[in-house]
């Protein structure tokens, strides 16, 4: 018997409620809270719900920023752009209503840490602000910036890519050497004006990978080079 049809939403077509419900199919999506200091100076924070990571070794992430409704770039990505750096900091369930208020369009130079009243921590290798009560934050080294034209205003986009140059990860969600989500409670973009929070996980191995290969698909640079070894590839520095 044929599966009856599914629906079909031809995106090319004038903008409808379908692609509402294009952002609503990847999901979930981490929350890039994103801090950055102006040249001037002034602090600067906020939630991009595209982002990601990109790579391990080195390490490279990005996100991607949306023009304003007046077609001009976000704060985010000018502080970024201008200095050379910005700070990723984890968006969990018990920030949730701080990062909603660094959510909103202030004026330029306007400072969202004190907006959602948010205590600072010094970056060590950046000229950048932490969000103190995250308990996982990158310090990172801007790399490159992509333009990805779109219709006017806000469909432009600005994506950046960076390099993490340092990962600060509290010591009370480690459990047996690794990361707990369950003490981390992430939060991440669904479609609409709905969210996740992750707290439940379960593992699953490749079957047929040999450990170091497979520890190096996880994101271990050494694991990676020794199976690469083992496969007869020339790596830098063997």
């Amino acid at each position: 018997t044929p599966l009856p049809p599914t629906p079909h939403f031809d995106l090319t077509k004038p903008f409808i409620l379908r692609k509402k419900h294009k952002k609503a199919c990847v999901v979930p999506r981490p929350i890039g809270w994103i801090s950055t200091r102006s040249p001037k100076g002034k602090d600067n924070l906020a939630p991009y719900s595209q982002f990601n990571n990109l790579t391990f070794d080195p390490p490279y992430v990005m996100f991607s920023s949306n023009r304003t409704p007046e077609g001009k770039r976000k704060d985010t990505v000018i502080n970024a752009e201008s200095t050379g750096v910005f700070a990723w900091n984890l968006a969990t369930y018990p920030l949730r209503e701080k990062v909603n208020i660094t959510a909103q369009q202030l004026d330029y130079g306007q400072d969202e840490f004190l907006t959602a009243d948010l205590q600072k921590e010094d970056a060590r290798l950046i000229p950048c602000s932490l969000v103190a009560a995250s308990p996982v934050r990158f310090e990172c080294a801007f790399h490159q910036l992509i333009e990805l034209p779109g219709n006017p205003p806000m469909g432009t986009v600005d994506i950046i890519i960076a390099r993490v140059l340092a990962i600060h990860i509290s010591d009370n969600v480690i459990t047996d050497g690794k990361i707990d989500i369950s003490k981390t409670q992430p939060i991440a973009r669904l479609g609409y004006y709905d969210y996740a929070v992750i707290r439940d996980t379960f593992e699953m191995r490749i079957p047929g990978t040999n450990k170091a290969l497979l520890d190096g698909l996880e994101g271990s640079c050494r694991h990676r080079r020794t199976a690469s070894v083992r496969r007869g590839i020339k790596v830098l520095g063997h």
